[in-house]
């Protein structure tokens, strides 16, 4: 739905007072040449829900006797006496003057049109389904009919063709059904896939005896390399891509000409490149070859069908979903369309490998801990499941409300957090859960705004991920906030520098020796350089105190770990002190 235009009338005249930019937009199209706006408000015509014809000035019931009454938004058309016209969601109000009578009416309008483009655009969609399915379910129909009739004018070789003409057909509605889904998967963003380090020339090869079975009659040519690196890529789905783009490419192509396949390295990623000998798809469709609704522009005559429009709509989403990216180039008219795509190269496999990454493990053989917090079912089984998969420990709720408790009484040593629950923000609940602040946290949000992003980054998470995400791309980023905590590189701000490696200090190159308890503190304020920790975070991460009111360790130790730096309280350099909050470190390049 677009904005809401507003229109003041006055009440005695029907004049226009004043209107505002979005009904000047919604009404445009009524306009004669040299006619004003305000002159078309006072002469638009509004023909109601009920058939009542009025000004739209007039809009508005009868009021009760001393009183004015306000008209409920109803569907409206506006017209003029041409005939041109526009549907509106339209409501009236009337504004009273002292004495209680009707000084201004105030008109609030709606355009209905993107909504009627909606309506239309799911209709067509609806209608091609049932012509995609109409197809299959008449060749079954009409073979079935015709063995039933009198099977035995039939030998037993006549019988089994019909028979695979039925079972052909009958994978053809089982692999529209499927798009159907994987379509409402992606558009309801819990799309995901299962990424193993695989060899592309045997996926190839697969989706080749596939295409083939179908009885297609065009010849694929591959040309594949043969030092190819394997790629991280969930199998099924991505014979289930190359597949969908065979049939896109066929039925663009006179029957018997090739379908090519090639591939090449593209830095960290393998780019895969189908390309038919028809008919281009025309330049002004290349942009829509995706959209489901747009159908993809896929038949020869351009003007595409469901089926493999559909297909490469959902093509799309797996690629995506891998970390790919992909596109369509048509190079010239009748020299056919390329369509590639990327997959990521899985880095350190053996070509042949075909097992899942190496699990994650703590050293003692303890698997880290990860608390999952999403009121998504599918996200949360989704992440759950892959996080088991690399080797963590997931624990996963949907009630925001057992934070506090989970982080109490599992210890886990990252947090996967959902931005938005019902009545509850995520980035409140990273202010004020306890024991949340000292925890790495990763966003995982379908609000993908840049300045969503950034006001959860600067709120203190250590990353944000957007759906729909790899699952690949997900225990990737887990991995690296953990190696960041507990692995940090080497700190320097000023003269100090912290290897954190081997448990070193320096100030100007000169070793400081640190208790056990002043290293710690010190450690935890350096890899939170930047962001003020606060006495009861810091009693709860160096001395294990989960509720205290008492900051006078915190406050005694700063102390010895100031002197010890030779960093001056009145004139900090590495430790600033936030008074009644808490403590804060300089960050590497903070002057």
């Amino acid at each position: 739905m677009t904005g809401v235009g507003v229109v003041v009338f006055d009440a005695a005249t029907g004049r226009p007072v004043a209107y505002n930019r979005e009904a000047g937009r919604i009404v445009a199209g009524l306009l004669d040449p040299g006619q004003t706006v305000e002159q078309l408000l006072q002469a638009v015509t509004c023909r109601r829900a009920d058939g009542r014809q009025t000004a739209l000035a007039a809009l508005r019931p009868p009021a009760a006797p001393g009183r004015a009454a306000a008209a409920g938004a109803e569907e409206t058309v506006l017209s003029v006496r041409d005939g041109r016209s526009v549907r509106a969601l339209v409501g009236a109000t009337p504004v009273e003057d002292g004495a209680g009578a009707p000084r201004t009416v105030v008109v609030t309008m709606q355009d209905l049109g993107p909504l009627d483009q909606r309506e239309r655009r799911r209709a067509e969609f609806l209608e091609a389904v049932s012509h995609e399915m109409r197809a299959p379910l008449s060749s079954i129909k009409g073979m079935a009919a015709t063995v039933l009739g009198d099977a035995r004018v039939f030998d037993a070789t006549e019988v089994r063709q019909f028979f695979r003409i039925i079972a052909q057909q009958t994978d053809a509605m089982d692999a529209l059904l499927g798009d159907l889904r994987d379509a409402g998967r992606i558009d309801t963003g819990t799309l995901s896939v299962e990424p193993v380090p695989a060899d592309l020339a045997d996926l190839v090869e697969r989706a080749r005896a596939t295409f083939l079975s179908g009885a297609e009659h065009h010849v694929l040519q591959m040309d594949l390399p043969p030092d190819l690196p394997p790629v991280l890529a969930d199998e099924r789905r991505i014979v289930q891509v190359l597949n969908n783009l065979f049939l896109s490419a066929a039925r663009r192509s006179p029957a018997a000409s090739p379908i090519r396949v090639t591939a090449a390295r593209d830095g960290a990623a393998l780019a895969v490149s189908v390309r038919d000998h028809g008919s281009s798809v025309p330049p002004e469709r290349l942009p829509h070859l995706f959209s489901k609704h747009g159908a993809g522009g896929d038949g020869a005559d351009g003007s595409g069908g469901l089926g493999t429009g559909l297909g490469l709509a959902v093509s799309k989403g797996l690629v995506e979903a891998h970390g790919g990216r992909i596109q369509a180039e048509a190079p010239g008219p009748d020299q056919g369309t390329r369509v590639t795509f990327t997959l990521p190269v899985a880095v350190h496999a053996h070509p042949a490998a075909r097992h899942p990454p190496a699990r994650t493990r703590r050293r003692g053989g303890e698997r880290p801990r990860i608390l999952v917090v999403d009121d998504d079912p599918h996200t949360l089984r989704m992440v759950r499941d892959a996080l088991t998969r690399a080797g963590y420990a997931p624990t996963a709720t949907g009630d925001p409300h057992e934070l506090a408790h989970l982080i109490a009484t599992r210890r886990p040593q990252l947090v996967l957090l959902d931005l938005v629950f019902p009545g509850v923000d995520g980035i409140g609940l990273l202010e004020s859960v306890p024991g949340l602040a000292d925890l790495p946290v990763i966003f995982i949000s379908g609000y993908g705004r840049d300045e969503t992003i950034a006001r959860a980054l600067e709120a203190g998470a250590d990353d944000y991920i957007v759906k729909p995400f790899s699952l690949t791309e997900l225990t990737a980023r887990v991995r690296a906030a953990l190696r960041k905590r507990t692995r940090p590189e080497p700190f320097l701000v000023a003269d100090l520098a912290i290897d954190y490696e081997r448990r070193r200090v320096t100030v100007g190159g000169r070793p400081v020796q640190l208790t056990v308890t002043e290293y710690e503190l010190l450690r935890v304020l350096s890899v939170n350089a930047g962001r003020v920790l606060t006495y009861q975070s810091l009693l709860r991460q160096i001395w294990g105190e989960r509720v205290s009111e008492n900051s006078e360790p915190v406050r005694t130790f700063v102390k010895k770990l100031r002197g010890k730096l030779g960093d001056d309280s009145a004139h900090p350099a590495y430790i600033f002190n936030e008074r009644g909050v808490g403590y804060r470190m300089a960050a590497p390049g903070d002057r």
